[in-house]
């Protein structure tokens, strides 16, 4: 049992330096979202509601030819609460004329992905746009 205990925790440690984080940016908020159907963020369950989506500053280390800011650490917030915490992929946005839909400033947007199995919040804001794939929960 005890020999089980170290092989774990050497795991964890394996693990969490795998997918080190560190600060880049200040937090901030992206926008307020409701998300229709129970999704998994980070591994856990986040039930339907409406939830304040915050940057926590947070960057996941870059995979070789990636940018510094491909990925983002998210969390969702509920009642002045973190529900969930997971990374969102960044990337340049888009040029488009101010006042279209998805252009620099507009609200966060969910959208039900083919196929029904993912929910993407999507958000631009300033020059990049921020890509939230949580996978469906399922009913428990």
């Amino acid at each position: 049992m005890r020999r089980a205990s170290i092989v774990g925790l050497a795991l964890a440690g394996v693990v969490g330096a795998a997918g080190a984080a560190w600060a880049h940016h200040a937090a901030s908020t992206l926008g307020t979202v409701r998300l229709p159907q129970a999704v998994l963020v980070g591994g856990q369950r986040v039930d339907p509601g409406t939830y304040e989506v915050r940057l926590t500053g947070e960057h996941l280390m870059p995979l070789p030819g990636q940018s510094e800011d491909a990925g983002q650490q998210f969390e969702l917030v509920a009642n002045g609460q973190v529900v969930a915490r997971d990374f969102a992929e960044v990337m340049p946005a888009p040029n488009v004329p101010v006042g279209t839909s998805g252009g620099a400033g507009a609200a966060p947007r969910v959208q039900t992905l083919r196929g029904g199995e993912f929910v993407r919040i999507a958000v631009t804001r300033g020059s990049e746009r921020f890509l939230m794939h949580l996978a469906l929960a399922g009913s428990r």
